[in-house]
C-alpha cells in the first residue's frame, strides 16, 4: 500500500513537470513566427546558445564516450524534428504546424512496441487514432497548406523517434548532463544532417546567417524558456511516464500556442469548423490519457 501510495505521488509529481514544459513548449511555435531567419539557422544558433548557457551552470560532466554518442545522436534525431517543425509552420502557419505534432503519440503508439520489444497497447492505439480523426479534421480544411501538414506530419514522426530513444538512453544519467551533451553533441549531428535536408527542402532564404537585433534577442529567450527549461522539466517525466504518455500528452502544446497566434497574428479567421473538431478530438485523447496514466 506504501509502496502504490509513493507511486501515485511520483506520478502526479511527473504529470506537473510534463504540463509545465508543455506550456513551455506552447511559445515554440511562437517564436518560430517571431525568428525571420532559415530554419536551418534557428536549429543551429538555438543549439549553440542552449550549450552555451548550459556549460556555464553544469560545466562539463564525465560520461562514457559510448553513452555520449548515444546522447549526441538523440541531439541530432531532435535537431533535425525542429528544422522540419519550423518549415511546416513556414509553409503553412503557426497553428498548423503545431496540430501536426499531435500525430506524435500515434508513432509513438507503433514505434515504442517495435522498439522495446513489447506488445501493442491497443488502448494507446486507440487513443491514438482519436488524434488522428481530429488530424483528419484539420487536414481537409484548406488545401493551400498540405505541404505544410506533411512536413509536419514527418517532424512529428522523428520527434516520437527522439523521445523513444531519449527514454532509453537517459537512464542513469542527471537531467542537465544530459540535455547539456545533446545539445552539444546534436550540433555535430545537425551539421552533418545540413546539408542533406537542403538538397530535400531548398530554402528561398539565406543559410548561415549570424542572428542579430530582434532576432538575437528571440533566439536567447528561446534557448532559456522553450529549450533549457522545457527539456528539462520534460526529461523528469520521462524517467517516471512512458514516452507514449508523455508525447501524447504534448498534444494539448497545439492549444496553447494557438491561442497565442489568435492573440499575436490573428490566425482566428484563418480557421474553420473542421478545424476545431479536429482540435476537440486531440484534447479529448490527452484528457483520456491523462486520467489512465494517473491512475496507474
Amino acid at each position: 500500500m506504501e509502496h502504490s501510495t509513493i507511486q501515485t505521488t511520483d506520478n502526479r509529481k511527473a504529470f506537473i513537470q510534463l504540463h509545465l514544459s508543455v506550456i513551455l513548449a506552447g511559445f515554440t511555435g511562437l517564436f518560430g513566427k517571431l525568428i525571420t531567419l532559415n530554419e536551418v539557422d534557428i536549429v543551429w544558433y538555438r543549439m549553440l546558445f542552449t550549450s552555451a548557457i548550459l556549460v556555464v551552470f553544469t560545466g562539463l560532466p564525465r560520461v562514457g564516450w559510448k553513452k555520449f554518442f548515444q546522447i549526441a545522436g538523440c541531439g541530432a534525431l531532435l535537431g533535425l524534428h525542429w528544422m522540419l517543425f519550423y518549415s511546416s509552420i513556414k509553409a503553412s502557419n503557426v497553428s498548423i504546424g503545431v496540430v501536426c505534432f499531435a500525430l506524435v503519440g500515434f508513432f509513438t503508439a507503433i514505434f515504442e512496441p517495435m522498439i522495446f520489444h513489447r506488445r501493442v497497447s491497443w488502448t494507446e492505439l486507440l487513443l491514438s487514432l482519436i488524434t488522428v480523426a481530429g488530424l483528419l479534421c484539420i487536414f481537409s480544411f484548406d488545401s493551400r497548406y498540405r505541404y505544410g501538414i506533411t512536413i509536419g506530419v514527418v517532424s512529428s514522426a522523428v520527434c516520437a523517434l527522439y523521445a523513444i530513444f531519449n527514454k532509453k538512453v537517459s537512464v542513469g544519467v542527471k537531467s542537465r548532463t544530459m540535455l547539456m551533451y545533446q545539445m552539444s553533441g546534436g550540433i555535430v549531428g545537425v551539421s552533418i544532417i545540413i546539408p542533406f535536408y537542403l538538397m530535400v527542402f531548398p530554402s528561398d532564404q539565406p543559410v548561415v546567417v549570424i542572428p542579430a537585433g530582434a532576432n538575437l534577442w528571440w533566439m536567447l529567450c528561446h534557448a532559456l524558456f522553450c529549450t533549457i527549461g522545457m527539456y528539462l522539466l520534460q526529461i523528469q517525466a520521462l524517467k517516471q511516464l512512458s514516452a507514449f504518455t508523455v508525447n501524447l500528452t504534448y498534444n494539448l502544446e497545439p492549444c496553447y500556442t494557438i491561442l497565442l497566434a489568435f492573440l499575436f497574428f490573428g490566425e482566428a479567421r484563418e480557421l474553420n469548423l473542421s478545424f476545431y473538431i479536429g482540435i476537440a478530438l486531440v484534447i479529448l485523447s490527452v484528457l483520456l490519457q491523462t486520467r489512465r496514466g494517473g491512475k496507474g
